[in-house]
């Protein structure tokens, strides 16, 4: 009715004062309308009640706790750490605090501040020794991770009032970015600004040498200083706290049972948009080639048909694929473990108050946990050494795996020549090590969870609205222990042909929006730099640039600085660049071929040769400037290159050169897609 009211016309409108009396006509359409109104009222449908949500469907709202004050009061906690993570290494450091708080006195909780009210932060002094740790991880050029934006926009707005807020921040980064360790820098400085009160040190990790050790040796430095702070003892428990117990499942409905991804997805037919990392579609593989002509690598493009999916994307952003595990290690596993891996199981959290009821989905058996959802196959971090060392029967193996999870030089140095050098999975350690025989349910407990592979894009949606293509190198190398190891997602997609014995290929996918974008003014030049897989981002710019030519639209000039290895063995898309250039979509097409003369030659060597049309480029006519590929090497070497044209075609002290670069960046004319 309240519709119908409003349309209905005003009293005013009826009859204004100064009107003569009403005509026949009005008296008419008068009656008309009233008779309407009280037909309205005395026959209309009587609204049928609004039906509850069936409990299967939404769950009520009771049974998730969405303030993480009250429920650490309703647990006896004192300490809650919030992870802002990517990958699943925050998340992880998040658990290992909140354990180790059991250790030292009190008593923890890690939480997602995606699943919380942060605002409550100004609440935490009413709990007696309460602290808030955040292990905050920096996501591209110096974001949030997904899971912390809201925290960080609420941050932003700046009116909280955080006065008794007792906090500590563990930063994860890498140094070879721009932005190292922006957000946890951020959240650090922010939270003193608003009234908390910092209690240690901020801890800055970096991926770029070596995360764990940096993260070991804040934490054993911070919690002695925890205890003195709180005017708490250690109780001196050293024993493995374990978070999860099994429940072993004899006669369950295997239709209940978790299959993993592609199991859960099913078909293309049983699923329904919108698709994001919780929900990845399953996208038909309809090309997967090879394009390197020659070498000891393989180089592949692969596409995926996203039509029906409703899917978006815009060039430069990445594709997330959910790959799973080699089926020969999960075998092996299940045979040096000596469990049947077709056991069904759950591993349920001791803590019921818990929002994360199981470590990864369940019910479903260890060969389904070890294929699609843990991480098996890189090196594991110090505190699964520490908690397995209890089941070495051999007392030499048992010191120094707990040696290798200290913060001692010796340790350090042991974890890395034993774990990291010659890059040992868990398979390796456990091959490598006779006596130590751990429980299969106590291994999948600590194994981290196994993400996503995330790729930039190789095309424009304007070119190639139902597909999206993926550039990509198989990982395989031989360690020093004389095992090969194999990149997970690569060899996975490696296997994925566009037909598999008459039933499509399909590889679970969703899109993470990035900031990589082509200029808003198509007149821009735009200067491109990336070397070997690099490539992949100016594939979909430069399909995106032709395009718009094609439109009619003007067009800057479009350069491109690519580089390989040799020529006749991994110069990727050439025959579709020379085409490109051929027809004017790329204005002028620079390529490195690194090993094809004595002198190696790389992108940033080119870069030098036209050093004066790229600073008229950059300095005269806005060109934008874009960079994909190696962070550690390439990346800075390019950078420094344009430090030194600054330097001399525009007079500049290295300073004022480096300042200079940094605007760009400021401006969104330099941007960098990078990894280490």
């Amino acid at each position: 009715m309240a519709d119908v009211q409003s349309e209905a016309p005003t009293q005013p409108d009826l009859m204004e004062a100064d009107e003569p009396l009403l005509s026949n006509l009005d008296i008419f359409l008068f009656s008309l309308i009233a008779g309407l109104v009280i037909y309205w009222f005395t026959f209309r449908k009587k609204p049928e009640p609004i039906p509850e949500f069936k409990k299967l469907d939404m769950p009520a709202p009771s049974t998730r706790e969405t303030s993480f004050i009250e429920k650490m009061k309703k647990t006896g906690r004192n300490i809650v750490v919030f992870y802002g993570s990517q990958t699943g290494t925050a998340e992880e450091f998040s658990n290992r605090l909140s354990k180790d708080a059991q250790r030292y006195g009190m008593k923890g909780m890690a939480a997602d501040p995606e699943e919380y009210d942060l605002s409550e932060l100004a609440r935490l002094s009413e709990i007696e020794n309460s602290l808030a740790i955040f292990c905050m991880a920096t996501y591209g050029e110096g974001d949030p991770t997904d899971n912390a934006q809201d925290f960080y926009d609420w941050l932003q707005e700046g009116d909280a009032d955080l006065d008794g807020l007792n906090f500590a921040v563990f930063a994860l980064g890498n140094k070879t970015y721009e932005h190292y360790n922006a957000m946890g820098k951020y959240v650090d400085k922010r939270l003193e600004e608003l009234g908390g009160k910092r209690v240690f040190d901020l801890g800055m990790g970096d991926d770029d040498g070596n995360l764990e050790e940096d993260f070991v040796s804040w934490r054993e430095q911070f919690w002695p200083a925890m205890c003195e702070h709180f005017g708490v003892e250690a109780t001196g428990e050293e024993s493995s706290i374990r978070q999860y117990e099994l429940k072993v499942h004899d006669d369950l409905n295997m239709n209940k049972v978790y299959t993993g991804e592609l199991g859960r997805l099913k078909s293309f037919e049983s699923q329904k948009p919108p698709f994001d990392s919780k929900n990845p579609f399953l996208a038909p593989v309809t090309v997967n080639r090879k394009l390197n002509k020659g070498g000891d690598r393989h180089l592949m493009h692969l596409e995926l048909d996203i039509t029906g999916s409703k899917i978006r994307y815009e060039s430069g952003d990445h594709v997330a694929v959910y790959p799973i595990n080699d089926t020969t290690i999960v075998t092996k596993l299940g045979d040096i473990l000596g469990v049947d891996l077709d056991t069904v199981i759950s591993l349920n959290n001791l803590d019921e108050e818990s929002n994360k009821k199981h470590p990864f989905p369940c019910p479903t058996t260890y060969r389904t946990a070890l294929t699609h959802y843990l991480d098996i196959t890189h090196p594991p971090r110090t505190n699964v050494l520490y908690e397995l060392a209890q089941y070495a029967t051999d007392p030499k193996d048992q010191e120094n795996m707990r040696k290798m999870a200290s913060s001692s030089s010796e340790g350090k140095a042991l974890y890395q020549s034993f774990v990291l050098d010659p890059s040992r999975n868990i398979l390796a350690i456990l091959e490598d090590m006779p006596s130590l025989k751990p429980p299969a349910d106590h291994l999948c407990e600590l194994l981290p969870r196994l993400q996503a592979r995330y790729y930039s894009i190789a095309s424009s949606s304007k070119v190639h609205p139902n597909s999206i293509h993926v550039c990509c190198v198989v990982v395989e190398y031989k360690t020093s222990t004389g095992r090969t190891n194999k990149g997970v997602a690569t060899n996975w997609l490696k296997s994925k042909l566009p037909t598999d014995n008459g039933h499509k290929a399909t590889v679970p996918m969703c899109v993470r929006k990035s900031q990589f974008r082509l200029p808003f003014k198509a007149t821009n030049p735009v200067i491109m730099i990336g070397p070997g897989t690099g490539i992949a981002p100016f594939m979909g710019f430069i399909q995106e640039r032709g395009w718009l030519k094609e439109q009619g639209k003007e067009v800057g000039e479009t350069v491109l600085y690519y580089g390989c290895r040799h020529k006749n063995e991994d110069y990727l898309y050439q025959e579709e660049l020379e085409e490109f250039e051929k027809t004017g979509v790329l204005t002028k097409l620079n390529v490195a071929f690194s090993r094809d003369q004595d002198q190696k030659v790389y992108v940033q060597h080119l870069i030098k040769n036209n050093k004066e049309e790229i600073w008229n480029q950059v300095h005269s006519q806005s060109a934008h400037i874009y960079i994909c590929g190696d962070a550690r090497n390439m990346a800075r070497d390019v950078q420094a290159a344009f430090y030194d044209i600054a330097e001399e075609l525009g007079g500049m002290t290295h300073a004022q050169a480096t300042d200079y670069v940094k605007k760009l960046m400021t401006k969104g004319r330099y941007s960098q897609d990078v990894w280490s």
